[in-house]
């Protein structure tokens, strides 16, 4: 099954006043759309800027379109009583918004975000995802839904997924599944018990997995690595707001009014102690060597092109 990707022309101009209309059956597209008229806020301002760059750098670097196919919608999470698609990247608050779609889609079964555990917000079946529409109905949606996705600064990211799947104690299936095909590989020898248990992956030994061809030829990256690009097709779907974990509060509580939700939920305040910042990730990087860190950085440069973050000054790139 393929698709071609329909999209509301209307929908590119994002935009709004501070105050929303009353809800009179508009959808947060349509809603979206009739306050373009209305003075912008700052973070309308803000999202309408990130869109037009994101469209802007996929044009300028997109070469052929290409239809999508069911495979590229599995994180797409479909909200038909809002009419909200959601696109989850992992290590970006990807886990408290699932868990707000759950309220949002849960008749009344959750009132609480924080109260539905983590591991039962990643259960598949919780929440639709658009490839398990027809084509019909997925087309419907992306022309009428309102799209958004989460991103964040691509290396801290990265760090943030290396932290929470190789030096947790806990994450033994990451450590089976990845960590020991990586020492088998990108280690001088390993002892066997490292090859046995895959619980003591270096950040350098993962960034020689990540940046070796034969990783990719094998199987896709995990989503906890996954580019974003890849994961959401930003060049393909075209996004109505486009939220970052730097702005995570304000853009997600945007999103809820947009959505006339806010009554209904409340996204929850982060906890800013144990996650993972740029200070943080240049330490990790001090073991990289230069022609790693190109080698990495070309793998990811479309996220850090798409969505506006910087080449960190940590990297010795020339």
């Amino acid at each position: 099954m393929n698709m071609e990707l329909q999209t509301n022309t209307a929908s590119e101009q994002i935009s709004g006043g501070n105050s929303f209309p009353v809800k009179s059956g508009r959808s947060p597209l349509q809603t979206l759309q009739e306050n373009d008229q209305l003075e912008k806020s700052a973070v309308q301002v803000t999202l309408q800027g990130r869109r037009e760059l994101l469209e802007e750098t996929c044009h300028t670097h997109t070469r052929k379109r290409r239809v999508l196919g069911p495979e590229d919608l599995r994180h797409l999470i479909v909200d038909d009583k809002h009419k909200l698609l959601y696109c989850y990247v992992p290590k970006v608050a990807c886990t408290n918004w699932k868990r707000v779609m759950m309220v949002l889609t849960g008749e009344g079964r959750y009132r609480e975000p924080l109260a539905i555990p983590a591991n039962v917000a990643h259960v598949a079946g919780n929440l639709r995802s658009l490839s398990e529409y027809s084509t019909a109905e997925i087309n419907k949606r992306l022309r009428t839904y309102l799209k958004f996705v989460f991103v964040r600064e691509p290396f801290e990211r990265l760090v943030s997924a290396y932290r929470n799947k190789f030096t947790r104690s806990y994450n033994t299936a990451f450590h089976k599944r990845y960590g020991t095909k990586i020492i088998r590989r990108h280690r001088a020898d390993p002892q066997a018990e490292a090859l046995e248990k895959g619980n003591d992956v270096s950040f350098e030994e993962f960034v020689y997995y990540l940046v070796d061809p034969q990783t990719q030829r094998e199987e896709p990256f995990n989503e906890h690595w996954e580019r974003v690009h890849s994961l959401c097709h930003p060049c393909l779907i075209r996004y109505d707001v486009v939220g970052k974990y730097e702005t995570l509060e304000q853009d997600s509580r945007y999103i809820l009014k947009l959505a006339d939700a806010e009554g209904e939920v409340k996204f929850p305040a982060t906890s800013k102690s144990t996650r993972t910042t740029g200070d943080m990730a240049a330490k990790f990087f001090d073991n990289i060597s230069p022609f790693y860190q190109k080698k990495l950085f070309n793998l990811y440069r479309m996220d850090f092109l798409l969505f506006n973050y910087s080449v960190p000054t940590y990297l010795k790139l020339r």
